[in-house]
């Protein structure tokens, strides 16, 4: 039985042991992890990021393009075919209008 116990007790100390070296291990890493939250690594400053200064006709051009992306993705090859020659002649408008009559048709809305 005393062969049992060392054993158990020789277990505990290296349990100890490496609980106190994960403990050690995260008391360094969390001035890092707060320092990266802020957007800084090792303590360094961040580069600015840029914010976009959009007009609202950019914009309004980005979310047409965005809903035309978005149907012509859902739509057969003969289907972007036809939609793609509408947007050639009539534009980004009569496309969109097209591709959203293809996706959902008359009946189906």
């Amino acid at each position: 039985m005393p062969n049992s116990m060392s054993s158990v007790s020789r277990d505990i100390a290296t349990l100890r042991r490496s609980l106190k070296a994960m403990d050690r291990s995260l008391r360094r890493l969390g001035p890092k992890l707060r320092a990266a939250g802020n957007g800084r690594l090792n303590g360094r400053a961040a580069r600015p990021v840029r914010k976009l200064k959009l007009s609202p006709e950019r914009r309004a051009q980005l979310k047409l393009q965005g809903l035309y992306i978005g149907y012509i993705r859902q739509l057969r090859p003969r289907h972007k075919a036809e939609v793609r020659s509408i947007l050639a002649k009539k534009g980004m408008r009569a496309a969109v209008a097209r591709a959203r009559q293809l996706v959902r048709p008359e009946g189906a809305a």
